[in-house]
């Protein structure tokens, strides 16, 4: 070390006394944090905090398994035939919703949710109208709710809503909190077909569809019985993943709706009718024509009882069956053209036929129909000298030849050397 540096830091500031009043300061000052610019971060939840909301989460789940092997098909069967009906177009406008991979059948009581919403966020969920939706069927209270109420799951006459969700393998259900100013606590769910599991605490991405890993992953198995409340309800999501699915699973959904829970009007359901079924209108760019056929066709599936889905399907198929029929049209617009041309050119000119049924004429060597003055000169001569056409033919084909033999042909060029004609 350099004589009278005893500490590095005296070191490093002596280098910049030559820069005066602009020098480093010395690092004997305690360094401040406030001053350094950090960027905006998360706050990290501690270990800790996370065990204690996965106790919250258990604490607001319960589960029994209350349906035997029997009851279970008795039920399964009922449900395939709300599905049927569904298919059928038997039930009314809002009973029905139909997405990829997953059918909700709403009874009892119905509600605007996810893309309905004519805005987005918690807390603008509606019910509709009172008759918007089926009741529910008299099986659910017979087999499921009966059975419910006798094991003290639910008090008697708490249930007064039903959902039925129709899974195919690989369906799911977003992360979601049920409307907390529509249906009270606790919300019972029954599954059946198979075994899958309820995850909370999970973040969706799309496209492709990713989920991330849930705080809680819930087993449920094929005649379960799960309650949800408290923390488990209220202040956490929870889902059905695409990965949990992987045998068609039905779940029968128990809930009580609030008597004070906002309702669409009448006349705001019809406007929200028409503002979801805007998208599926047909552009107004098309012909006349198309519209009228598509007015046609929407009169015949715009009853009441046809749900959404099938609305969109209608029209989608009216879309492709005109576009195809335009494309017919122009094609057989192209052929008639086609067919119109070749008919006045046919009459314009001769056919080939007819140009094969020409006689030619081997006395004089021309055509029937030729009555030129040349061709009879020609058709004298022949006469007169005795040959056939073809021998005539053949003759001035030799005589040509021999001309061009006896014709004279172009000197070659020859070069000239100035030094021999100087000398000669």
């Amino acid at each position: 070390m350099a004589a009278g540096m005893t500490d590095l830091r005296h070191k490093l500031d002596s280098s910049y006394r030559h820069l005066g009043d602009r020098k480093r300061k010395p690092f004997e000052d305690e360094y401040d944090s406030s001053r350094r610019r950090r960027r905006p971060s998360f706050e990290r939840r501690s270990f800790e905090d996370e065990i204690e909301e996965v106790k919250k989460i258990h604490e607001g789940c319960k589960q029994c398994q209350l349906f035997s092997e029997s009851e279970c098909r008795e039920i399964e069967k009922k449900i395939d035939e709300v599905v049927e009906i569904g298919k059928n177009g038997k039930y009314k406008e809002h009973t029905v919703d139909k997405a990829p991979l997953r059918n909700k059948y709403f009874f009892g009581e119905g509600y605007t949710y996810g893309a309905q919403l004519a805005k987005r966020g918690p807390g603008q969920e509606r019910l509709y109208p009172h008759g918007g939706v089926d009741e529910i069927p008299k099986w659910i209270f017979e087999l499921v709710v009966s059975r419910l109420e006798e094991a003290e799951v639910v008090p008697k006459g708490f249930i007064n809503s039903a959902v039925i969700n129709d899974y195919l393998p690989g369906g799911c259900i977003v992360s979601h909190v049920d409307p907390i100013h529509i249906f009270d606590r606790p919300i019972a769910s029954v599954s059946f077909f198979s075994d899958s599991a309820l995850s909370f605490g999970c973040k969706f991405s799309f496209k492709p569809i990713r989920v991330s890993k849930p705080k809680v992953c819930l087993p449920i198995s094929r005649g379960c019985v799960t309650l949800i409340s408290g923390y488990a309800a209220n202040e956490v999501t929870h889902c059905i993943r695409p990965e949990d699915v992987k045998a068609r699973r039905a779940v029968i959904i128990l809930r009580r709706v609030l008597p004070d829970a906002p309702r669409l009007e009448p006349s705001t359901a019809s406007d929200h009718d028409r503002h979801t079924s805007a998208s599926r209108h047909t552009p107004s760019h098309q012909s006349s024509k198309r519209d009228h056929h598509s007015h046609h066709h929407r009169s015949k599936d715009s009853s009441p009882t046809s749900s959404r889905s099938e609305r969109e399907r209608s029209e989608k198929d009216r879309y492709r069956y005109d576009k195809d029929k335009d494309r017919s049209d122009r094609e057989r617009n192209g052929k008639e053209r086609g067919r119109s041309e070749k008919e006045r050119s046919s009459e314009s000119s001769p056919s080939r036929e007819s140009k094969r049924k020409s006689p030619v004429s081997v006395e004089n060597g021309s055509h029937a129909s030729r009555s030129s003055p040349h061709g009879q000169a020609k058709a004298e001569d022949d006469k007169q000298s005795g040959l056939s056409p073809l021998k005539r033919l053949r003759k001035e084909e030799e005589e040509g030849l021999k001309r061009e033999k006896t014709e004279a042909v172009p000197p070659k060029r020859v070069k000239i050397n100035r030094h021999q004609l100087s000398k000669s």
